[in-house]
């Protein structure tokens, strides 16, 4: 499976590299990589090519751990939505979830999983695609942002408890790991994994903004339903169509179909192998999203019913009081007592 990453990962090695001295035009010849093509959100590269500017990167600044100490450089918004995502979260530990959950807005093949042990909250880093592993520079940056951005946002530098790399070390070169993780890593490891004191995990961040943090994430959410998941069923590859075409105000058999690259045709039979019908299932996504919506007290009632593509918030009115026999603000009293 081709393996894609966000252009914008590109662009801070890139730029990281840069503050190290390298010039961009050195690593965009090595490589191949575009750094005008990262000014595009949506831009994609392959992950040979990451794998190629973290390799370069470290050739041409004399640094076999240029990743790692790179993390320490890293500045707010390197990772566009995605950052300001981790970065708006009341606590540590939720800025994780989200990462678990959000990732894949920059990289289709990396996955972080969280596991309470105790008194210990364990990250794990690897990829879902069998057959590929992310490289030794891109591990090492990976895990070190993890303590570099959480000891940003709390206010205070952190030190893992346990921290394991899958690639061995350069030789007689492991202090820069004990600086950056506050313990010797155990190298050789199955995958990435780093384990943090619970306690610290679930203290306030001062800087935790809930308004700003409520407006990230409704637009990271439109940006996960619009990529793709490799694993992802027919059926709700399909949802996650309506979903995206919902919010930009217009949803038809003809455009869903168009998403998805398949035939009108192809589409109903697909539905009608699910046992349902194209209205009946752009009916249950906006009842589905209607209550979630309502529950975000920050929405105006009127944006509910553009969010849903309906163009009258009357129109809204009716669908509600039809699916659930009470009105919109009836539901949202509901949900507030």
């Amino acid at each position: 499976m081709r393996i894609e990453v966000s252009a914008r990962i590109g662009a801070t090695i890139v730029r990281l590299a840069a503050a190290r001295g390298v010039a961009p035009a050195a690593l965009e010849r090595a490589t191949g990589f575009e750094l005008a093509a990262a000014a595009d959100p949506d831009a994609r590269i392959e992950l040979a090519v990451e794998n190629a500017l973290w390799d370069h990167a470290a050739e041409l600044t004399g640094d076999p751990h240029f990743g790692l100490r790179a993390a320490r450089d890293l500045r707010v918004g390197a990772f566009d939505v995605l950052d300001y995502v981790v970065r708006t979260a009341p606590t540590l530990r939720e800025s994780l979830v989200r990462l678990t959950r959000y990732n894949r807005l920059v990289h289709s093949a990396a996955v972080f999983r969280l596991e309470d042990r105790g008194d210990r909250l364990r990250i794990e880093h690897a990829f879902a695609t069998p057959g590929h592993t992310p490289s030794r520079q891109a591990s090492e940056f990976t895990l070190a942002s993890v303590i570099v951005i959480g000891g940003q946002m709390c206010g205070a530098q952190l030190a893992a408890l346990d921290v394991e790399l899958p690639a061995m070390p350069p030789e007689g070169s492991r202090t820069v790991y004990e600086e950056t993780f506050g313990v010797m890593p155990r190298f050789g490891a199955a995958l990435g994994a780093l384990e943090l004191p619970r306690a610290i995990m679930e203290r306030p961040c001062q800087a935790a903004d809930p308004m700003l943090s409520d407006v990230i994430l409704r637009q990271a959410d439109a940006l996960l339903a619009a990529r793709p998941d490799p694993a992802e069923s027919p059926a709700n590859r399909i949802r996650r169509i309506v979903v995206t075409q919902l919010g930009e105000g217009s949803v038809s058999l003809a455009s869903v179909a168009r998403g998805l690259k398949m035939s009108e045709r192809s589409l109903q039979r697909r539905l009608a192998a699910d046992g349902v019908t194209f209205d009946a299932l752009v009916e249950a996504v906006r009842r589905e999203l209607a209550l979630r919506y309502l529950g975000d007290r920050s929405l105006a009632i009127g944006e509910v019913a553009y969010l849903l593509g309906y163009s009258e918030p009357s129109a809204f009115h009716r669908a509600f009081k039809r699916w659930t026999g009470s009105t919109p603000t009836e539901a949202r009293a509901r949900v507030a007592s």
